[in-house]
């Protein structure tokens, strides 16, 4: 919904501290950046009618003026957002595009702890057994994108795009700006992602929602390391030759459980055997776990 500046009145500094209150008034942008990317800021915000925190995301348009496919990405971010319902997916709650100023506006949940790579780095001494509950629910996320109809590839799932509420354990996957939906074949094209994070297969345009189990693969690598997989490569062409060429990152011999290796690999793997999230749910892996001992909410 397009609004316009007289629609976006401050609110009275005495009674709210908000810059910026969206059309409906039920949402109220404070100062504090949570966040801020190559494409977006996050904002701190408020929901007046719930009486909840929430994260308030802003993108200026202009910066992109010249640049209609990030553009039309942005807008297929919100779009598919809006259709996702998941506990393990970030929720988002309305949006809106201020034309006077623009922007772009998004109001998503707001996870307490903030990314899972900063929230490790913060906490070096857990449990495998947190790491592991993290990561299940990592999957569960994966498992409701890629059994969507039509089915849906995060494409840059990674560390920093994965979000903590640090009271409850919750982990809840986030930034799908460059996911993409696929039809019945599950084969997608275009390159695009995180160097470090990408599957062999994506550099060659030819792919399917396994990408996102080898990007996990990586994830769980850095919970376990604290280390961003291939940081040894000083550029991204150092990256694509090791990735390609079959060369696992440094890193991984820093993994000394035998279990957890072995898990590692599974996601690494070729993509005709790598697993599905679905079936590494089912793994061994995950047995020491039950669902009451999760502290997960639902």
């Amino acid at each position: 919904m397009a609004i316009e500046e007289s629609d976006m009145d401050l609110a009275d500094p005495d009674s709210e501290p908000f810059v910026e209150v969206d059309p409906t008034g039920r949402y109220g942008r404070y100062k504090e950046l949570l966040g801020a990317g190559a494409v977006k800021k996050v904002y701190r915000g408020f929901d007046q009618e719930e009486g909840i925190e929430v994260a308030w995301n802003q993108v200026k348009l202009s910066k992109f003026s010249d640049d209609q496919v990030m553009i039309n990405r942005l807008f297929s971010e919100v779009r598919l957002l809006k259709k996702l319902k998941n506990k393990n997916i970030i929720m988002l709650y309305a949006v809106f595009e201020n034309t006077a100023h623009n922007t772009l506006n998004f109001i998503t949940e707001v996870c307490t702890s903030g990314n899972l790579r900063e929230y490790r780095k913060k906490h070096r001494h857990v449990s495998l057994k947190a790491l592991k509950k993290w990561s299940r629910q990592i999957l569960r996320g994966l498992e409701y994108l890629h059994t969507s109809e039509p089915c849906i590839i995060h494409r840059d799932l990674n560390c920093s795009n994965v979000f903590v509420n640090g009271n409850t354990g919750q982990v809840k996957i986030g930034d799908l700006g460059l996911a993409t939906i696929v039809g019945k074949s599950h084969v997608a094209h275009t390159i695009l992602g995180t160097p470090e994070f990408m599957a062999p297969e994506l550099y060659d345009e030819d792919y399917t929602e396994s990408v996102d189990i080898y990007a996990f693969g990586m994830c769980v690598l850095e919970m376990v390391t604290m280390e961003i997989p291939y940081s040894e490569c000083d550029n991204v062409a150092r990256i694509y030759k090791k990735v390609t060429g079959g060369v696992r990152p440094d890193c991984l011999k820093k993994v000394k459980d035998p279990e957890v290796m072995a898990f590692i690999e599974k996601c690494l793997a070729q993509p005709r055997v790598r697993p599905s999230a679905t079936e590494l749910l089912a793994d061994p892996f995950f047995d020491c776990l039950v669902d009451d001992d999760d502290n997960e909410e639902e």
